[in-house]
């Protein structure tokens, strides 16, 4: 008797040790501080020139900004712009099919002549920021994409879409402002028939290597109207078509204006190469 006395005062003690044991583990998960996390450190990458904060470093060109444009006028170029159109003559175009632009060019703008091709420029373009004004007719006509259609082709091959989007719906990929059948954009920023409209781009073109295989997918940044609508977004491939795959292309190659048969007017139309250090 005395032996299992014993035994049952042994078994009572090791229950209250595990019971505290749980306890005091049960309290110290509760009162414990969560860990903190280690974060990396983000690496310095030094400039071209190696050193930080020195003043002796090259100064970036000095740039006279110009001045936005109004609905009534033209704005002007920034001091280092390449102007592809002067107000007065499509002498910076040509024929997509060769010869002579054949659109008309009119008090200050030019504009589609329907049925005459597509044009582009005669100089040729690769990494670039562009500025592109465009209006499309009043009043309108049509809908859908029979409304004020056109389209800006950076390197005459991946098209921003020109529209009158206007209270007017197609399908999303093909509205202002998309890139072409690829990427919607962010928001609908178009204006009303008639009144001028501004893209602003920053691109930055693929590259291939000997062989033709693509190394770098071509990028886009698209403000509309001052609007954010396309954020640094990569190309797929060619715009013409559906999912078509990108062909070796030289670096540069010539802006490209669509004629889709809608007399949609341009004006103001200029360019900054990007260097080759800043892509």
């Amino acid at each position: 008797m005395r032996r299992k006395l014993l035994t049952i005062a042994c078994l009572v003690a090791s229950l209250v040790v595990v019971s505290l044991a749980m306890m005091s583990v049960s309290c110290s998960q509760q009162t414990s501080p969560p860990a903190v996390q280690q974060q990396a450190t983000p690496s310095v990458v030094l400039p071209p020139w190696g050193v930080q904060h020195d003043r002796n470093a090259p100064q970036p060109p000095v740039v006279d900004s110009g001045m936005a444009s109004t609905q009534p006028q033209a704005g002007k170029p920034p001091s280092d712009a390449i102007i592809l159109f002067n107000g007065k003559d499509l002498s910076n175009w040509e024929s997509e099919k060769g010869g002579p632009a054949e659109w008309k060019v009119e008090k200050g703008y030019f504009a589609t002549v329907p049925g005459k091709g597509d044009i582009r420029t005669k100089q040729a373009f690769g990494d670039c920021q562009l500025h592109v004004e465009w209006s499309a007719p009043n009043p309108p006509h049509g809908e859908d994409q029979d409304r004020g259609n056109s389209g800006v082709y950076l390197q005459s091959n991946y098209e921003i879409q020109v529209l009158d989007s206007f209270q007017s719906k197609t399908y999303p990929d093909g509205q202002a402002a998309a890139l072409y059948g690829q990427y919607a954009p962010l928001v609908n920023a178009c204006r009303p028939p008639g009144q001028w409209q501004t893209y602003d781009v920053v691109f930055h073109g693929p590259r291939f290597d000997a062989a033709g295989k693509l190394t770098r997918a071509a990028t886009i940044t698209v403000f509309h109207n001052g609007v954010l609508v396309q954020d640094h977004v990569t190309v797929l491939g060619r715009t013409d078509g559906e999912h078509e795959p990108y062909e070796k292309t030289p670096t540069k190659l010539p802006l490209k204006l669509q004629d889709h048969n809608h007399p949609v007017r341009f004006r103001n139309v200029w360019i900054r190469e990007i260097p080759e250090t800043q892509g």
